[in-house]
């Protein structure tokens, strides 16, 4: 009887051999799988990383803000939109205003008319006097743009010059101090956009280059043509006429 066991004990042991030497394999080639994964993970350099986290962050990026990162978008561009194109997204590049910024993809499929959703953004629309303000606020880059040359201005203006503008198109309170206020809180809401610079100790605003691209003829034709729906207004033909002619010369 001892002689039966002594026979199959060396066979049990090559199974049980067979079966750790299978499971270290599989080990291996797991171990294998995973560095080369990580590998793959390495291939994307620190300077796209950089760049596209912060385009998703904020949207976009100023040279006069973050002149590195700009460089770096420059010039890894191609890498930086393979990145984004798993996730429908791009971005442009003004390399004359010193601008890049995020745009989402339109699916190629998409309805006639369907506006486009992403999980990863919030469109936000904006209003009315908002949006008036922005085209107003455009109005005077383009100008300065006229003035010195695109990508060598730095377009800035007072509160008080901007006031009177913001009037043309804005129902009169009756009170100065009202009338501020009101135009405060709505640059105030702009600057969350990255449209303008904060309110500084001269009562003046810089207007950052992305208002070149928000607000362009396109989306001032559809603006006008809100109005003209809600009301005959003569004045901001003439006005948003002159802002396209601006933008083409």
């Amino acid at each position: 009887m001892s002689n039966i066991f002594d026979s199959m004990l060396p066979e049990e042991e090559n199974r049980k051999n067979a079966a750790d030497l299978k499971a270290t394999d599989t080990q291996m080639e797991s171990g294998s799988s995973d560095s080369i994964i990580a590998d793959n993970r390495e291939t994307t350099s620190r300077d796209v990383k950089d760049v596209t986290q912060e385009l998703l962050r904020h949207g976009y990026i100023e040279e006069s803000r973050k002149a590195k990162l700009f460089q770096k978008s420059m010039i890894n561009r191609a890498a930086i939109l393979t990145a984004l194109e798993p996730l429908d997204m791009t971005f442009q590049l003004d390399e004359h205003r010193g601008i890049a910024f995020l745009k989402v993809v339109t699916p190629k499929d998409g309805e006639p008319g369907q506006e486009w959703s992403h999980p990863l953004v919030r469109r936000q629309r904006l209003t009315l006097e908002q949006s008036l303000l922005v085209a107003i606020l455009r109005q005077v880059f383009v100008t300065s743009e006229q003035e010195s040359g695109v990508g060598e201005c730095v377009a800035t203006v007072a509160v008080e010059d901007l006031l009177p503008q913001f009037l043309t198109y804005f129902e009169d309170s009756g009170s100065d101090a009202k009338n501020e206020s009101r135009l405060l809180s709505l640059l105030d809401q702009l600057k969350t956009h990255g449209f303008i610079s904060e309110v500084d100790k001269k009562q003046e605003i810089t207007i950052g280059p992305l208002i070149a691209h928000v607000a362009d003829p396109a989306s001032l034709s559809a603006l006008l043509e809100t109005l003209r729906e809600q009301a005959d207004m003569d004045e901001f033909d003439q006005a948003f006429n002159a802002s396209t002619r601006a933008d083409k010369a």
